[in-house]
């Protein structure tokens, strides 16, 4: 599929692209910037460069996560997560766009790029958290407690097991994978 935009359009595109490979190669996005990176069409737009590292140095995930009623980040489509990223990045850091502007163009880039259901996603996240913003919410530290809050759930959901098991017969090993022992 051949998807052209212009302006800072394409700008939010090639910023999702270098994030996109990042993730999928398993590198930072200045060590992508570093190598030959791919874009759907270059040369690579200076606000997209500033997108793809303003997006990659904040820690959006527990933003994104205590927004999300329904998907964990883990089994969130990396199309998703990676749009999300960034349109959170530019509504909390970059001034000069209006919210509602990012979030229109992370919806139609959603289309562009996502599954069937992606822009829908995309933008009830999005639309959440412009509400928290509007009702001055730090929506970085509520992701933030958020994260503690159900990293304190699963450590009680764990010692709870673990002393109706026993520490020896805990039937799971990490929470995620049966492992039979025990039994």
């Amino acid at each position: 599929m051949s998807i052209h935009f212009g302006g800072r359009t394409l700008a939010r595109s090639q910023a999702f692209q270098l994030l996109f490979q990042a993730e999928a190669n398993h590198l930072t996005v200045e060590e992508v910037l570093g190598k030959d990176y791919v874009i759907e069409k270059g040369p690579l737009d200076e606000f997209a460069h500033q997108l793809a590292l303003g997006a990659a140095r904040h820690d959006l995930d527990a933003v994104i996560a205590s927004r999300s009623v329904t998907w964990t980040l883990r089994r969130m489509p990396s199309m998703d997560r990676n749009l999300l990223r960034l349109a959170i990045y530019e509504m909390l850091f970059v001034d000069e766009v209006e919210i509602p502007v990012t979030i229109n163009e992370s919806v139609e880039l959603a289309k562009a790029y996502g599954t069937d259901d992606s822009s829908r996603f995309v933008n009830g996240i999005l639309g959440r958290i412009q509400t928290d913003i509007d009702a001055g919410v730090d929506v970085v530290e509520k992701g933030h407690a958020h994260a503690a809050a159900e990293a304190e759930e699963r450590a009680r959901q764990q010692a709870a097991h673990e002393q109706s098991y026993g520490e020896d017969d805990y039937p799971y090993d990490d929470g995620d994978n049966w492992s039979g022992e025990g039994q």
